[in-house]
């Protein structure tokens, strides 16, 4: 009898924490951003309430009014005029990176949180008017990447956290694909993803990004003291303005990451290798896990689910907003983006110099 009750109440906490997970009422700002197809397939679910919508090119309105059946009247042609018109709990930006602190610039004197798809921004200027921001009317600004949800990713956090491979030696991150022509991206994504002042660089900042975030998670938020990069343009006749390949070399006092970031990849790829003193770890890709802990020994398996709220990033974000989660030490944190727009911008730097850059 003890053991139907102790289920009962269980299943009963289960069911009342999931229910206790409020659906936000958000204004997107932009739809330029391929990766809205996310937000908006939840809207279709019922998941999240869009209460406004902001973008200057109303040809993208009629597509995603028809794909999704958002209703016309909640359209604006600027941020300004819609939050004028709507009072959201948080904006999610979904616009060309360089114009996400134009979105803090609005939302920050209104007291209005905010997420934007990674990475923070496309310069370590424009990220530091962000924090600026952010501290000044004391809102939450936070990076959305898809990485954040992978059940490998936490399982490799976790076993390093539990010393599970001793001390972090080394960090091996590759991210990317063919290319977001190759793989069919809108022009409106195009247009500013392969610009270098919209976008901050070509596939540096578009996959680099993930890896120094890692790092700066599994580091704890340590800064690394030096950063060594170089850049390749093997398609110039596809990508004119930015480089298609970078790699990153993040030094650490005591590892070293390498950060493989590419438009170039013959196959999609985003998986993470963590070497430590006494075993390895290699998340293959979002669900499957390989652990060495013994030189002739090697195990794969699947990484358990997460669990909500660390599961969905509209969850994670009303968690946040709801006081339930301390963000600053997780990949999402205006903190944590900080440092990886250093490495960002230490990379750019050291590829415009042709040396390592001292931190």
């Amino acid at each position: 009898m003890k053991h139907i009750i102790c289920a009962v109440i269980l299943v009963f906490s289960i069911f009342t924490s999931a229910s206790a997970q409020r659906k936000l009422k958000v204004v997107v700002a932009g739809l330029s951003h391929d990766h809205v197809h996310n937000v908006m397939n939840q809207y279709r679910k019922g998941e999240v309430d869009i209460v406004g919508v902001a973008e200057p090119n109303k040809k993208l309105w009629d597509k995603y009014s028809k794909l999704y059946n958002v209703p016309k009247n909640i359209f604006y042609s600027d941020l300004k005029q819609a939050l004028k018109a709507q009072k959201p709990d948080a904006v999610l930006g979904y616009n060309a990176v360089a114009q996400h602190v134009d979105i803090i610039e609005t939302c920050a004197p209104l007291h209005i949180p905010v997420m934007v798809e990674k990475p923070l921004a496309a310069t370590l200027t424009q990220a530091q008017r962000i924090q600026t921001l952010a501290d000044q009317y004391k809102i939450k600004v936070l990076t959305n990447y898809e990485t954040t949800w992978y059940n490998s990713f936490k399982e490799v956090y976790d076993l390093v956290k539990s010393d599970s491979i001793g001390t972090v030696r080394k960090m091996v991150v590759h991210d990317g694909h063919k290319g977001p022509r190759e793989i069919g991206c809108s022009e409106e994504f195009l247009s500013w993803l392969t610009d270098p002042v919209l976008n901050g660089a070509g596939a540096l900042n578009d996959f680099g990004c993930y890896g120094a975030d890692l790092m700066t998670w599994i580091m704890k938020g340590q800064k690394p003291i030096a950063v060594t990069a170089i850049a390749r343009h093997y398609k110039p006749q596809v990508y004119p303005k930015v480089e298609d390949d970078a790699t990153i070399l993040v030094e650490y006092p005591n590892a070293m990451g390498q950060i493989e970031a590419s438009w170039n990849w013959p196959f999609n790829i985003k998986d993470w290798e963590v070497f430590g003193s006494t075993g390895y770890l290699h998340a293959l890709d979002g669900n499957n896990l390989q652990v060495r802990l013994k030189e002739n020994s090697s195990n794969t398996r699947k990484a358990a689910p997460l669990a909500a709220p660390f599961n969905d990033p509209l969850l994670y974000l009303a968690a946040v907003l709801d006081g339930k989660i301390d963000e600053k030490n997780d990949q999402a944190s205006l903190e944590y983006n900080m440092i990886v727009m250093q490495i960002l911008d230490a990379a750019k730097r050291s590829i415009e110099q042709g040396k390592r850059i001292v931190l």
